[in-house]
């Protein structure tokens, strides 16, 4: 097979990324404002953003915080809590900013307390979504203690997902950060308005990854790496040109000091080489000439959107990964830090 050295590509789309609030905010915008031409932004501040008048607050601060001449665009997401109400969907779907709402069991994941206690309870909200036009993202894991957390996944899509779909079926639906094969089989056996998004860490790493040469903080998330087997399932996914399945990196920056510690916090700081590490993924898989359909296009499509027309070109040069990154008034550990990442984006200044 022919060694590929160098890749262009329509410029991709991020659509899952934690920009923070603040201060912090210049400090990693900056590495998707590089490689991407918009994302998708998550709502779960602290305080969450969950009406439309605190998304474009919030969109404000992030393009004030864009290098200049950054043409990159926010795409803003609304929090759904127990009290969201259909107006307010209806108001978010009449905006052209915001073109999704995200659904956190509470306490799922990072600040995600004020999420949804009783799903069953959303439907009248999960129809004015399907009235209205407005996509539902999900963070597919159940909360009950009972369940193992490496089973949370794929009882969430047995018990809570299944039900959304069957009874709200024309409801467009994305499976974020898909990291189990239950979660790829689901999303393929539904019709087109299911799709789910995959990071560049699950593809490259699986549980082992936690524990290789003793607990690495830095690399635990949530949904938390599975399996091997689970891991095949989602790089099959991602290569195989199904456009039910694209780019959302999950890129979620913590302070050094808050995975560092007695209760670590969960997230994967990957926007430092957000588009690199899916090409080494792909590489590694023989599927180079299937990345751009999965990071430029299927996205752009399932949300609607217009494609990006201009490109970006990754060449096969091995880029090292720093220590350390500023984050606000502290400082974060990159995915691979200390280490290198396999790709290098062409025209990238100094990291």
């Amino acid at each position: 097979m022919k060694v590929v050295n160098s890749l262009t590509i329509k410029r991709p789309d991020d659509w899952h990324l934690h920009l923070r609030d603040g201060a912090a905010i210049a400090s990693v915008v900056r590495h998707s404002a590089e490689r991407f031409g918009g994302a998708l932004i998550m709502p779960n501040l602290k305080p969450p953003i969950t009406t439309v008048d605190q998304a474009f607050e919030y969109r404000r601060r992030i393009l004030m915080a864009l290098p200049e001449g950054s043409q990159f665009v926010p795409y803003m997401t609304l929090y759904l809590t127990d009290n969201t109400t259909p107006e307010e969907i209806k108001l978010a779907a009449q905006n052209s900013f915001v073109i999704a709402a995200k659904l956190y069991p509470a306490g799922a994941t990072t600040n995600s307390d004020g999420g949804v206690t009783d799903i069953k309870k959303m439907g009248h909200v999960f129809d004015a979504m399907v009235r209205w036009g407005l996509p539902l993202c999900v963070h597919g894991e159940v909360t009950d203690p009972s369940v193992d957390i490496f089973d949370r996944e794929a009882v969430f899509v047995e018990r809570v997902l299944s039900p959304i779909v069957r009874d709200h079926s024309d409801l467009k639906i994305v499976l974020e950060h898909v990291t189990t094969k239950e979660g790829v089989d689901f999303v393929c056996n539904c019709d087109p308005n299911v799709a789910a998004t995959i990071t560049a860490h699950h593809l490259l790493m699986n549980r082992n990854a936690l524990f290789e040469g003793g607990l690495r903080p830095h690399n635990y998330c949530l949904p938390v790496a599975k399996r091997e087997e689970h891991r095949q399932a989602l790089i099959e996914a991602a290569i195989s040109g199904n456009p039910k399945f694209f780019l959302g990196t999950d890129s979620a920056p913590h302070a050094k000091g808050a995975k560092e510690a007695a209760c670590g916090c969960a997230g994967c700081y990957t926007a430092h080489a957000g588009i690199e590490l899916y090409a080494e993924a792909f590489d590694k898989a023989n599927a180079l000439d299937m990345l751009e359909g999965f990071a430029s296009f299927y996205g752009a499509d399932f949300y609607g959107l217009p494609r990006n027309t201009d490109t970006i070109t990754l060449v096969r040069q091995p880029r090292q990964i720093t220590d350390l990154h500023p984050f606000g008034d502290s400082s974060l550990v990159p995915y691979r830090a200390g280490g290198s990442v396999a790709w290098t984006l062409e025209g990238l200044g100094d990291h």
